[in-house]
């Protein structure tokens, strides 16, 4: 039998008051351990060339042209 599902079985056995408590403090745990875990930096140059598939066979001068006539109605 695992860890996990003897902590289970344990957690069971206990009144519901007690299991809420172990919740509460497992997911106290879980914070803090989220917490301290150093997060990767993630750059805005990851997202270069991101749905370039959108614009093949537009013409870039034609579409903003179309976008400023829509502007006046």
């Amino acid at each position: 039998m695992s860890n996990y599902q003897e902590v289970l079985l344990q957690a069971q056995s206990l009144t519901y008051e007690e299991q809420i408590r172990l919740i509460e403090d497992l997911s106290s745990l879980v914070s803090q351990q989220v917490m301290m875990t150093p997060k990767p930096k993630r750059s805005i140059l990851e997202l270069r060339g991101l749905g370039k598939e959108i614009w093949n066979g537009v013409d870039a001068q034609e579409y903003v042209n179309q976008e400023r006539d829509s502007w006046n109605g």
